[in-house]
C-alpha cells in the first residue's frame, strides 16, 4: 500500500482484507487487528463471548463525567457471503483502483462505519480533545444473520448495563443522490410461513380441495396486499419505501412426485411493516386472509419482532439537536427516514434507547451484499470528518 495513502485509509483496507464472512465467520483475527488498532490509539478493550465462537468487542474513551449517560458507536464485524467468479477484485484483496474506489465485501456494509469511528477518535485524541461523557466503540458479530449471537443477547448482559448508554449511533445504507440519509427507526420484520393442506392423490385426476388450489388463494391474497402498497408508494413522492409495508414470497416448498399431488405446500413470506402500523390489527388482518379461504390453512411465524420505538427527532430533544445541530453547521443536506432493512439499532431501541443509523455514503451506488461492493477513498474520508465533529457534539451534549 502506498506510504501516501491517509493512515485511516490502510487501517480500513487492513479491516476488509480480514475475511469474516458468513456462514462461518472467523472473528479472532479481526479482534486482534481491533485490539492493536484501540491500543496504538490509547483506548481500553474488553471481549465479551456470550456465545463461543462469537466475541463483541468493546473500545473505550473515559469522559471527564463518566457517570453521565454514554456515547455508543456501533457497528458489525460480519459480512454476508460473495460469489468472487462475480467481482472484478477479489473481495478481500481492498483493492483501490485508480479513482480511489475501495472494493471489498465489507466496504459499505459496514466496515467503513466501524473504522471511521475508531480513526475519528484516532484525530480527535491527537488534537487533545477530550469530551464530558464516556464513549465507547462496540464491534458485534452476527448481525448479517439477526443478531441472535451478537447485540440481541448483549443488550442484555451485565457488562452491556455497565456501559450505560444514553445515545447511540449505528449503520445506514450508501445512497447515490447527494443527501444524507438519517434513520430514526426501521420496518418491524416479520418472517411468516404458510402451510396449506389438501387431499393428495395421482396426478392424472381431478382431486377436489386439494393443498395447491389453497395455495393459490393464499398466495395472491399477499400478494394482491403487495400490489397496493407498492401502488401507494409509487403515487406518493413524499413516501419512501419505509413508509409501506412490502410483502415478498421467498421460498417455496412441496410435494415428493410429480406424479402425486401434494399433500401439503409452504409459503414462507418476507414483510417488513413501518413503525406506524399497528401490528395486532395488521396481524388479525393476516389471520383472516388465511381464515376466509377455510380450513387446511396454519400460519407460523418463523421470526417476528413487535417492537416499534422510534428514535426522536424532535428539535427540542438533546441527542437528535446535537446531531441535527453538526449537520446543519456542516452545510450537510439530509432526510429523515424509516431504514427500509432490520439492523442492532432495534435491539437498542427496545430497551428505549435513542439510536439514530447513519452511514455517511452519498453519491454511491446501493452495493451491500452485491458484486463489487465498493466504497471510494474520497467519500470514505469525508464521513470520517463528519463523525469528527459528530462525536464531540454527542459527547458534550449536556
Amino acid at each position: 500500500m502506498s506510504t501516501a495513502e491517509d493512515i485511516s485509509v490502510t487501517s480500513f483496507r487492513k479491516y476488509l482484507q480480514i475475511n469474516t464472512m458468513h456462514p462461518n465467520p472467523n472473528y479472532g483475527p479481526a479482534i486482534t487487528f481491533l485490539q492493536k488498532l484501540a491500543e496504538e490509539i490509547g483506548l481500553s478493550t474488553k471481549v465479551v463471548t456470550i456465545v463461543p465462537g462469537n466475541p463483541v468487542l468493546i473500545m473505550t474513551w473515559l469522559g471527564k463525567q463518566p457517570n453521565l449517560p454514554s456515547i455508543l458507536l456501533n457497528s458489525h464485524m460480519d459480512v454476508v457471503p460473495v460469489f468472487p467468479e462475480n467481482w472484478t477484485y477479489d473481495p478481500f484483496s481492498a483493492h483501490k483502483d485508480e479513482k480511489g474506489n475501495i472494493y471489498a465485501r465489507g466496504a459499505q456494509d459496514m466496515k467503513c462505519v466501524g473504522i471511521q469511528y475508531v480513526e475519528a477518535v484516532r484525530r480527535l485524541k491527537k488534537a487533545n480533545e477530550t469530551f464530558l461523557r464516556t464513549i465507547h466503540i462496540l464491534f458485534v458479530p452476527d448481525e448479517e444473520v439477526n443478531g441472535s449471537k451478537g447485540m440481541k443477547p448483549f443488550v442484555h448482559t451485565q457488562e452491556f448495563k455497565d456501559l450505560n448508554v444514553g445515545f447511540a449511533l449505528d449503520e445506514g445504507i450508501a445512497v447515490p443522490e447527494s443527501i444524507y440519509q438519517v434513520y430514526y427507526a426501521e420496518r418491524v420484520k416479520w418472517w411468516l410461513r404458510v402451510t396449506c393442506s389438501g387431499n393428495p392423490g395421482h396426478g392424472s385426476k381431478f382431486i377436489e380441495n386439494t393443498a395447491a388450489e389453497k395455495f393459490q388463494k393464499v398466495v395472491n391474497k399477499f400478494l394482491s396486499f403487495r400490489e397496493e402498497q407498492k401502488k401507494k408508494l409509487e403515487s406518493d413522492p413524499k413516501l419512501s419505501l419505509g413508509d409501506v409495508t412490502t410483502v415478498n414470497m421467498t421460498i417455496i416448498s412441496g410435494g415428493v412426485q410429480v406424479n402425486v399431488v401434494p399433500a401439503e405446500l409452504r409459503a414462507d413470506f418476507d414483510i417488513r411493516i413501518p413503525p406506524t402500523v399497528d401490528l395486532d390489527d395488521f396481524q388479525k388482518t393476516l389471520e383472516s386472509w388465511c381464515t376466509e379461504i377455510g380450513s387446511g390453512i396454519k400460519t407460523e411465524f418463523i421470526d417476528i419482532y413487535k417492537t416499534r420505538n422510534m428514535t426522536s427527532i424532535d428539535e427540542n430533544d438533546r441527542w437528535w439537536k446535537s446531531f441535527s445541530g453538526v449537520m446543519k453547521e456542516m452545510n450537510l443536506e439530509y432526510q429523515t427516514k424509516v431504514f427500509l432493512g432490520a439492523t442492532d439499532a432495534r435491539y437498542l431501541r427496545e430497551l428505549g434507547l435513542p439510536a439514530i443509523g447513519f452511514s455517511p455514503m452519498i453519491n454511491t451506488p446501493q452495493l451491500l451484499h452485491d458484486h463489487d461492493e465498493f466504497l471510494n477513498e474520497k467519500v470514505y474520508l469525508r464521513g470520517l470528518e463528519i463523525y469528527c465533529r459528530l462525536i464531540p457534539a454527542l459527547a458534550n451534549s449536556a
